[in-house]
């Protein structure tokens, strides 16, 4: 047997939902062989793995310490992971609202070499919303800007909507405005989030103007979604 060996047969097993435990059987075998120890590709093709499977929150508890496990063995295995590997396990911690695990393995990023992404910002800024902690969110979303970065649609939508939660309205237009001028279009529960919450905090008038100012910057807004928030507004400002 060799690692190439080793590694191709974790990979079909990967690709086989009815496989998985199999590819792990694989790795403990690897992990006991002399010749034959596991290398960055084992370990990122079991990760990979194990992600796919953090669709729901109950579930991402039951494979987040598969993935604990999985990185104390890579590091006494002495495999240096890359940024991709990295990003997976921050990922997995943002995932179960680990947050203070996630912020502590994107901050060690730099010991292996490794330089944070898009993807490294954005999952610390989804887990840190989804912890109800989105000024620390606000806070690396600046520092990814900061670095020239910006972020995907979705985790702009998601601290939009916990800043207006928040009550931050100021911070959350901000996020709108980087969102239009990047090209990316708010949903209309992000767009309501905003405009209604000001409304109910009686500045009225302005979520009027905001409105027809995103409405000229919005290409993607539609007739449809701009008389329904119209029609939101309107309800709003009468309670």
């Amino acid at each position: 047997m060799s690692v190439p060996l080793y590694n191709s047969m974790i990979r079909f097993c990967c690709g086989r939902k009815l496989l998985f435990n199999r590819a792990f059987d694989i790795y403990k075998k690897m992990l006991k062989s002399e010749d034959c120890r596991p290398t960055l590709e084992t370990y990122t093709m079991l990760y990979h793995s194990l992600l796919r499977r953090f669709n729901k929150l109950n579930v991402c508890y039951v494979y987040l310490h598969a993935v604990k496990s999985l990185t104390k063995q890579m590091k006494a295995s002495g495999v240096i992971p890359d940024t991709f590997v990295l990003n997976m396990i921050i990922k997995a911690y943002a995932k179960c609202l680990e947050v203070d695990e996630a912020v502590r393995v994107f901050r060690e990023m730099g010991l292996y070499g490794c330089e944070a992404n898009a993807y490294s910002y954005g999952y610390l800024v989804k887990g840190l919303c989804g912890k109800e902690r989105s000024g620390q969110g606000l806070g690396f979303y600046k520092e990814m800007k900061g670095r020239g970065l910006m972020p995907s649609g979705s985790t702009c939508m998601i601290l939009i909507c916990s800043l207006g939660m928040e009550r931050r309205f100021e911070d959350a237009i901000e996020v709108v405005i980087d969102m239009l001028r990047n090209s990316m279009s708010p949903d209309l529960l992000t767009y309501r989030t905003v405009l209604e919450g000001l409304c109910r905090e009686g500045m009225v008038d302005k979520a009027f103007e905001l409105l027809e100012e995103w409405r000229k910057k919005d290409g993607l807004m539609g007739e449809k979604n701009y008389q329904s928030l119209l029609n939101g507004l309107h309800f709003v400002s009468r309670q």
